[in-house]
């Protein structure tokens, strides 16, 4: 199957060169580039991306404002976002953990983690940058303890570890294999974690970590 992206940057240069390297992979496909985020809202409604790629600050509506309105809470149809974003500017980031996106990426990051972030993203699942995880939501995250939503079931001490792993930015392999469990078993604790918290996905999971105090 071809993942189809959009891509929204307002830097042609940011646009060129992550359509040269998607283009690139053989399962991908950059079907359009948007230089601000309402050019972008507008392209994904038209033309369905599996996956949007979106800058935080362009011209218009920003990347926070066109997740919400792609993929945030209410939305009935909600598309994949992916944010991009450079941490020493973008401190607007941890809003967009409840604005829907599926992953966060620094600019920097490098084209692996890149084409990861975006296969994930189209899987489903959310790819967050370990650094962007650690630095950013430590750096913003930081209302006193009990200020989150309580889950609607207590977790268990097992589902905490995971809790706590995710939102350091580990994946599902590298959860399993610090907790000696089956790929299968971190999956059906995420499962059941989400249920409990009403997450969408792991990124709102790292969301309510941070927030409640389970990481810190």
């Amino acid at each position: 199957m071809t993942i189809r992206v959009l891509i929204a940057d307002d830097q042609e240069l940011v646009r060129t060169g992550f359509q040269m390297i998607l283009d690139a992979q053989p399962d991908m496909e950059v079907v359009a580039t948007a230089a601000d985020g309402a050019q972008a809202v507008e392209q994904a409604r038209r033309l369905r991306p599996d996956v949007c790629l979106l800058d935080i600050r362009m011209p218009r509506l920003d990347g926070l404002e066109a997740t919400k309105i792609l993929a945030g809470p209410g939305v009935p149809d909600p598309m994949r976002v992916v944010i991009v974003t450079t941490f020493d500017l973008d401190e607007y980031v941890y809003g967009a953990l409840r604005s829907g996106a599926t992953g966060f990426l620094l600019k920097d990051s490098g084209p692996t983690l890149l084409i990861e972030a975006i296969r994930a993203a189209a899987a489903g699942d959310a790819l967050v940058s370990p650094s962007v995880t650690v630095r950013l939501l430590e750096h913003l995250a930081r209302p006193p303890a009990g200020r989150s939503r309580p889950p609607a079931e207590p977790l268990t001490e097992r589902e905490l570890d995971v809790v706590r792993l995710v939102a350091r930015g580990r994946t599902n392999q590298e959860v399993a294999a610090e907790l000696f469990v089956s790929l299968s078993t971190v999956k059906t604790h995420l499962g059941s974690i989400q249920a409990k918290l009403g997450a969408r996905n792991r990124v709102e999971i790292a969301a309510w970590a941070w927030e409640s105090g389970v990481v810190s």
